[in-house]
């Protein structure tokens, strides 16, 4: 049986990435807690596929207000940082990913995606898991989906900010809405 994770420390980790300015560095866990940000993690199968897109460039076109609640987003697949920074550079009309707000990670050893619980073994390929993780390293919010499906960014948003109230959120909460008083 999997372990639970939500509510425990992250796994650590430090992935190799291509930034927002095309260069090559590494992103962790540990720089963004030491920053007191958020973390946004989100794993997609491959790139030059065809939902990953839809999913990455739809957190770029967002990330000002990723960047407004004090978050980082990082995007990590298992493919190379050579092969993100190519999808990067190929325009979006052509199936690319065009100009990026924020860095995409390789998990080359896949190491990440098992620590995480999403890697498809025989496939070298990781499901579409998103976590969310406090500035303290506590793991608050994961979901995994299916490959087929993309994943919904207002979702991704409420989630983060009803994490952020600190207080218990109703069903169907929206920001600026009360939270529950006990």
């Amino acid at each position: 049986m999997p372990e639970r994770m939500v509510g425990k420390q992250a796994p650590r980790f430090e992935m190799d990435a291509v930034m927002p300015n095309k260069e090559f560095k590494k992103v962790s866990l540990e720089e963004n807690m030491k920053n007191d940000k958020w973390t946004v993690l989100f794993f997609y199968p491959m790139d030059f596929t065809f939902v990953c897109p839809t999913e990455i460039t739809a957190m770029s076109d967002r990330y000002e207000e990723f960047d407004d609640l004090d978050a980082v987003v990082i995007g990590a697949s298992t493919d190379t940082i050579h092969t993100h920074l190519a999808w990067i550079k190929t325009d979006r009309k052509e199936n690319g990913l065009g100009e990026l707000n924020y860095p995409l990670a390789a998990d080359t050893n896949h190491v990440v995606a098992r620590d995480y619980g999403v890697l498809i073994e025989e496939e070298g390929i990781a499901l579409r898991g998103l976590f969310i993780i406090d500035p303290e390293g506590e793991l608050k919010y994961s979901v995994v989906n299916h490959n087929n499906i993309g994943r919904d960014v207002d979702e991704t948003l409420r989630v983060l900010q009803a994490l952020q109230t600190g207080g218990l959120c109703p069903a169907n909460w929206k920001p600026g809405q009360a939270t529950l008083n006990v």
